[in-house]
């Protein structure tokens, strides 16, 4: 089988200016670096790494100059969406070189990585925590998607199109996932819908076909069904999500793998030399 196509999805980054902890807690800036370490080091190296949303906090040129600072080391190819907590203008500042699909407004792009076709959507609405994709973005989608029906498609956006149970995050999520749900069962080019925004890895099926939302390389939105907390999150062990596509009859297929930050024992073999189990 051949080697699959990998795209690392990183997420939330939350980024604040230098020595600030977010919520007075968590040092984002550290958490990245780690993050950065991480996908340097592993084999083989994704062909991309995606960032879907929330790259900075407040937003501020100085949180960007400093997510810029921070992403320098990573070597690896990025492509970045924006979220809530960021600034349109300002993110573009700070990714001068991304294709966007319009010179104003909402931040949409396309990109091949040989035969697979990266569609990163933008969800955020100025001023709101919630997304939703306004009529140009929809109408953009439509026919970046209708533009090469025989190349599979993996869409990012930051913000899910999907119900998880955490109630002030569901609140908050894409409002109107029904219409992304009727342009993607048009298009079955569209293979996975990768989204950020709740902190959390989730997994289910939206349109279809797979749905997943990336960890966060610094803290969890606390795991909360029955609204029994204040929104809260947890420093729970930090991880990104590796996407890899594997070609094949149709459009090939897509696993998604969970990859914990840092560093654990092993690895160690399951048999000898002479193929006895140990």
């Amino acid at each position: 089988m051949p080697a699959p196509i990998l795209i690392a999805q990183i997420s939330d980054l939350h980024i604040k200016r230098p020595g600030a902890l977010a919520y007075g807690q968590v040092d984002t800036a550290a958490a990245l670096a780690r993050c950065i370490v991480e996908l340097k080091r592993f084999m083989p190296q994704p062909e991309l790494v995606v960032i879907s949303g929330d790259l900075v906090d407040t937003p501020t040129r100085e949180e960007y100059a400093h997510l810029q600072r921070l992403l320098a080391p990573l070597e690896i190819p990025l492509a970045a969406v924006p979220g809530n907590h960021d600034d349109r203008s300002l993110f573009r500042a700070a990714f001068p070189s991304q294709p966007y699909a319009q010179a104003k407004n909402a931040l949409n792009f396309s990109l091949a990585v040989g035969p697979l076709d990266l569609v990163l959507i933008d969800s955020s609405v100025p001023g709101a925590p919630h997304g939703s994709l306004d009529a140009d973005t929809l109408g953009w989608l439509d026919a970046t998607l209708a533009n090469d029906s025989s190349r599979p498609a993996l869409l990012f956006l930051h913000h899910p199109p999907l119900v998880t149970g955490i109630e002030h995050m569901d609140r908050q999520n894409l409002r109107n996932a029904s219409e992304l749900s009727a342009l993607v069962q048009r298009h079955p080019r569209a293979r996975l819908i990768a989204a950020g925004h709740v902190h959390r890895a989730t997994l289910t099926i939206f349109a279809g076909i797979a749905a997943t939302i990336c960890p966060a390389p610094n803290y969890a939105v606390a795991l909360d069904l029955v609204a029994q907390l204040p929104p809260s999150l947890l420093v729970e062990p930090p991880a990104f999500h590796l996407h890899a596509w594997f070609g094949g009859a149709g459009f090939g297929e897509v696993v998604t793998h969970l990859v914990p930050i840092g560093h654990f024992q092993g690895p160690y073999p399951f048999f000898d030399a002479e193929g006895r189990q140990l």
